[in-house]
């Protein structure tokens, strides 16, 4: 296809559409900017770089606003076909042309025949000085339409984002088109059709310009420069300040060098011929059962050239290397020569994963060169036997590689959600596995999910994918004796609220516990059913995240009834919970239903509701929609409140 030119010619007001005042643009550009921002990120030029494009969308979206008091827009609000964003909504309808407008002109190139629109510009605000913002990266999926993408013209990105993103109806599609100034609408949607329609992906953080990660500009070069403008200027007075400083040291950091100096164990660190590789049998002997005795692996691992771009990129990442951080992770360079762990040829990349005690990092670059490197962090201090039993290798094609640990004898792959199904099992090479399906990037109905079971001397453990260079371990049991969910109990238990384990992608989980705390008979007969605390917690230790789920008789899930994060409830420093639940009867009653763990003797609730409770369970009937809160007392006395 063609580029096309575009040139925003918003169609005159009518009295049959509606006319959106200012303090309408308003309320609707606050209320959707990140979506606003989303759209314009992902329909200009790639060519910008990561860091421009997320600062020049969100000045596209704050240009939005009409500057007179009263503006009509260019169409009629259209309806998303399933209900999305600004259904209906004109103001929104008005402001979203306004950011395609622009964002579109920001794509078109520059000419000596006319002046260059303010799109077209470098924006002057927002700015930021002495950083690089740019979205967090996401896997291989994302990272494949984002090159697909850059592929089409500014005016099929739009058609594709419109379609994909704001789900607008084709005749939809080209009317905004053709308001936005485009001159063969048709033709666009007809290139964006060359693009495979995964939509759900342009929801992921790889496109999110309100959610960015910050990382230091080329400080050598901003060095240099601020060297030159000081010694044009002012050199002698300022190198003779610097050296008249007061005492022997170089100022508050005393002794330390200056950052990013010339050192020798900043030299070390970046040395590929310092790494550290561990003996084979070295697990064997030692009392420590971690990633600091895994042997290195692989046949690059004496590539000097792939370790030494492996451990700059670490040390000092560009613009240009996708950078991936769990949460709470620090991204830094290594304090010292780092461990290496395998290097090797994967597919259609070379990866190198390195451990410095407090991280992993994986490092991957094409096969072909270094455009499109990646590099990803983990957070792994005090990882356990069971914790540091695997690494992903890579993700492709919706399946996931691991590198297993030097005692696991055998690897499998179990469907979670079939307690019932034996387990696949999977070829292990020099420690790589074969592929197995991972529900880390999968969109849609959750009809399965897939967990890998590892086996050793000191029995199975079983972990799942959750999108990490670290596969979180899954356990049964209350808090503070849970074990691995390895036998056919603890498949059982887990098997209804597999599901659940969406809620936890991305937060740099280390464990999933599902505890079945209570047991509580329906009123009407309606059988018992069962009341499921699952509990995530993180490599960092802050942020856990807790799941109330409810299972009623015979029900093949369990229904997420109330959820928390930053709580010690449901784990082992305070293993108890309360949650509750409105029922609805097969007679169409409805009922409060609540069920506190087994240390909980009385249940009460405040609000519009009230019924009597026996020891940890109530249920009492109620009103659709009512709103209610729940307390509980533990044997001991105290009080707790009702997850929520």
């Amino acid at each position: 296809m063609q580029s096309q030119d575009v040139a925003p010619r918003p169609a005159s007001s009518s009295p049959a559409e509606p006319v959106v005042d200012v303090e309408q643009a308003e309320a609707a550009l606050v209320e959707h900017y990140p979506r606003l921002v989303r759209l314009a990120y992902l329909v200009l030029p790639p060519g910008l770089g990561r860091g421009r494009r997320a600062l020049t969308a969100h000045a596209l979206a704050q240009r939005a606003l009409p500057r007179g008091r009263t503006a009509a827009p260019a169409i009629p609000a259209q309806v998303q076909t399933d209900g999305g964003a600004g259904t209906g909504d004109p103001g929104y309808a008005f402001v979203r042309l306004r950011v395609l407008c622009t964002a579109l002109e920001a794509g078109l190139p520059l000419t000596f025949r006319a002046w260059p629109r303010r799109a077209q510009l470098p924006a002057p605000l927002p700015q930021v000085w002495g950083l690089k913002l740019f979205p967090r990266s996401g896997g291989a999926d994302e990272l494949a339409l984002d090159q697909r993408l850059s592929a089409l013209s500014a005016p099929a990105r739009a058609a594709y984002v419109l379609r994909g993103l704001e789900r607008l109806a084709d005749p939809d599609v080209l009317r905004v088109l053709e308001a936005a100034g485009v001159d063969d609408p048709q033709d666009a949607l007809a290139e964006a059709d060359e693009v495979p329609a995964r939509y759900a992906l342009l929801e992921s953080p790889e496109f999110d310009a309100c959610s960015l990660q910050a990382r230091p500009t080329d400080l050598m070069r901003r060095r240099q420069h601020l060297k030159a403008a000081l010694a044009a200027t002012a050199a002698v007075a300022v190198c003779g300040a610097l050296l008249g400083l007061p005492g022997d040291g170089w100022g508050r950091d005393g002794a330390a060098a200056p950052p990013y100096a010339r050192n020798p164990s900043a030299e070390a660190a970046l040395d590929p011929g310092k790494l550290l590789k561990v003996a084979p049998a070295a697990w064997q002997s030692s009392t420590r059962t971690d990633f600091s005795v895994w042997p290195a692996r692989g046949e690059l691992t004496g590539d000097r050239a792939l370790l030494r771009r492996a451990l700059a990129v670490w040390a000092r990442p560009s613009e240009r290397v996708h950078v991936s951080v769990t949460p709470g992770t620090p991204s830094g360079g290594p304090p010292g020569p780092p461990q290496l762990l395998y290097a090797g040829d994967l597919a259609n990349a070379r990866v190198v994963i390195l451990y410095d005690g407090l991280r992993i990092a994986r490092y991957a670059e094409p096969k072909d060169g270094t455009a499109g490197a990646a590099i990803d962090f983990a957070r792994v201090d005090g990882a356990s036997h069971a914790e540091a039993s695997a690494v992903v290798l890579d993700r492709a094609d919706g399946n996931v590689r691991y590198l297993t640990a030097p005692w696991v004898t055998k690897a499998a792959e179990r469907d979670l959600m079939k307690p019932g199904s034996g387990a696949t099992e999977l070829t292990v090479t020099d420690g790589i596995t074969s592929p197995l399906a991972s529900p880390a990037t999968r969109s849609g109905a959750c009809t399965s999910w897939n967990v890998l079971e590892l086996s050793g001397r000191e029995g199975i453990r079983v972990a799942t994918d959750l999108g990490e260079l670290v596969p979180a371990r899954l356990t049964t049991g209350r808090p503070g004796s849970d074990h691995d969910a390895s036998g056919a109990q603890a498949l059982r238990t887990w098997a209804p609220y597999a599901c659940s384990l969406v809620d936890m992608r991305g937060h740099g989980v280390r464990t999933v516990n599902a505890w079945s705390y209570a047991t509580q008979s329906l009123p009407e007969a309606g059988g018992s059913a069962e009341w499921m605390c699952t509990r995530a917690e993180t490599w960092r230790g802050g942020g856990p995240r807790v799941l109330a789920q409810f299972r009623t008789p015979g029900g093949a899930y369990g229904a997420v009834v109330a959820k928390a994060e930053n709580t010690a409830a449901c784990g082992a420093r305070d293993p108890h919970v309360l949650a509750g639940v409105l029922w609805k009867s097969t007679a169409g009653s409805w009922y409060l239903l609540a069920a506190g763990s087994r240390d909980v003797v009385s249940v009460r609730t405040t609000g519009g509701v009230e019924g009597p409770a026996e020891a940890n369970l109530l249920a009492v009937e109620a009103e659709q929609g009512v709103q209610a809160g729940l307390r509980g007392v533990l044997a001991d006395g105290r009080v707790i409140s009702g997850l929520r």
